[in-house]
């Protein structure tokens, strides 16, 4: 489990001390701009000791979003009910620097993010992701475990491939095609708004699916739509399935939600209360969250 620092749990723990709401532009590893969006629990500050007051979520869009899409500023203003919020756009989209990699350097955009929410004194920091950023918070965790500027207290993977290269569903056969060539590749930055890097994965990523297993005993939650039209019901079952294999941490908790499609733009404001409810609950009060 990450950890942060005794002067990092000092500051959170003074609400006069808990930063307003802002914008920044983040450097990640690799030297890419990345724009981010800090927002103060609206609830107010502190709230119980097993969350809220001392929690900041960290939002991770999917493929083509950004911080300021729709979809993404309705999530931020749910979990700032229960939390402190940060939200930014991966590379490649919105107003942040370089190209996507789809899933592969992203992480590092991730990392810059969870540092920054704990460079503002949060004492807890949690991620959530969708889709693509479902499958970056996965290889953040088991990439990120034990460092405590970059690590996560909890993460919540939400409509994300098990899997790398399927093309099992008709969406995702048409995403491949946007990605791997040069036309598509035009339709991404012309079309979608998004700027996708014309190399291929060299070595390919660990995958989400061999990555959680290194997760442990970070708690994990997995979040999946059963009328999904990218991912098929294999694919979160997998996810949780994968966190059994290592030794007492047992299965991730799985949520299979009836009648809901993909993503951020299919998540409605109940199911979006209850993954906040969840990353801010402690491991105690995580046991009650029901659908």
């Amino acid at each position: 489990m990450c950890t942060a620092s005794s002067g990092q749990s000092r500051r959170s723990s003074d609400s006069s001390r808990v930063p307003a709401a802002r914008r920044a532009v983040l450097r990640t590893v690799d030297r890419v701009p990345i724009e981010a969006v800090y927002e103060p629990c609206t609830a107010g500050f502190p709230r119980d000791s097993g969350g809220g007051g001392g929690t900041a979520i960290v939002l991770a869009h999917g493929f083509t979003g950004s911080a300021e899409r729709p979809a993404v500023r309705r999530a931020a203003r749910v979990f700032a009910q229960r939390a402190a919020v940060v939200t930014f756009s991966f590379r490649g989209h919105g107003g942040s620097g370089g190209r996507s990699t789809v899933g592969d350097r992203e992480v590092f955009d991730l990392a810059a993010a969870v540092t920054w929410a704990r460079s503002l004194g949060h004492e807890r920091v949690v991620t959530v992701g969708f889709s693509m950023g479902g499958s970056v918070v996965l290889r953040h965790a088991a990439l990120h475990r034990g460092r405590t500027d970059a690590c996560t207290d909890a993460v919540a993977s939400v409509s994300a491939p098990a899997r790398w290269y399927y093309r099992g569903t008709a969406p995702m056969r048409r995403l491949h095609w946007v990605v791997t060539r040069p036309a598509g590749r035009l339709v991404g930055r012309y079309g979608l708004h998004t700027r996708i890097h014309h190399r291929e994965w060299d070595p390919v990523p660990l995958s989400p699916v061999e990555s959680v297993p290194l997760i442990a005993p970070t708690p994990l939650l997995v979040v999946h739509g059963d009328r999904d039209p990218y991912f098929p019901l294999d694919h979160p079952r997998m996810l949780a399935a994968a966190a059994a294999t290592t030794a007492g941490a047992g299965p991730a908790e799985l949520w299979l939600e009836p009648g809901m499609g993909h993503a951020e733009n299919a998540a409605d404001e109940a199911l979006l209360a209850r993954i906040a409810e969840w990353l801010t609950a402690g491991e105690r009060g995580r046991a009650d969250i029901r659908r």
